[in-house]
């Protein structure tokens, strides 16, 4: 999965999907990207809560948060005794509706594609939180997302995918006290033919770009020089 996600519905189209509250504070989301503070759904919670996406190092010593520690495979939770600890414990679900990825096209050159789920829909990602002591002493709360073998459409870009969560089981994952092998099972690659894939504006490379624009249909000639009349 690349380290890009969009989350660009209103807030009352969330609340409605996962039957939370959604404060004012929440806006959409064009390029969510590492270390930002992102909205994510706990089991604790009746509502949206903000935490980092990201995580910091057991061997830092400044306690700063990482943009490189995102993700977790979901194979690893059966084989690590931490992680094991934490999908029984400190589970999330992280909800977008689309991702980026980059596909390969020469050796130095890449396209930007966003990747879009079935009807345009909203998805529940499966995620684990933390907990640290900051520089300050206030407590940070960070995420990370999980993620599980790509299905076909998406391998030619990543083999990686994130883990989504099928929307009648996304109670018992917040919720339940399954077995970790059970919470694992709630999880399988989303369907290749229900997702859709079209090339965006290379600008999304910069995490300062966060507008609506990033989203619309970018030709990848256009990728390499070639600007449209939009950029």
């Amino acid at each position: 999965m690349g380290d890009r996600y969009t989350l660009t519905v209103l807030a009352s189209e969330l609340a409605q999907r996962f039957n939370v509250e959604v404060t004012s504070g929440y806006k959409p989301k064009y390029n969510a990207a590492p270390t930002q503070l992102l909205p994510i759904i706990t089991k604790s919670s009746q509502g949206i809560s903000y935490f980092y996406w990201g995580q910091i190092p057991d061997w830092s010593n400044n306690k700063a948060l990482s943009s490189k520690l995102l993700f977790t495979e979901i194979e690893h939770i059966t084989q690590k005794t931490s992680l094991s600890k934490a999908i029984t414990q400190t589970r999330c679900i992280v909800p977008m509706d689309g991702y980026y990825e980059w596909k390969r096209i020469s050796k130095k050159g890449r396209v930007a594609h966003r990747i879009v789920f079935d009807n345009n829909s909203i998805v529940g990602v499966a995620g684990l939180w933390e907990e640290f002591e900051g520089e300050d002493g206030d407590m940070l709360h960070t995420f990370k997302i999980l993620t599980t073998e790509a299905n076909s459409a998406i391998d030619s870009m990543n083999n990686r995918m994130p883990a989504i969560i099928d929307t009648d089981k996304e109670e018992a994952w917040l919720n339940s006290h399954a077995s970790t092998e059970e919470l694992v099972a709630m999880i399988s690659s989303y369907p290749s033919n229900k997702i859709h894939i079209y090339s965006v504006s290379p600008k999304i490379e910069d995490i300062k770009n966060d507008s609506e624009f990033l989203i619309k249909p970018f030709a990848p000639a256009d990728q390499f020089g070639n600007y449209s009349l939009f950029d």
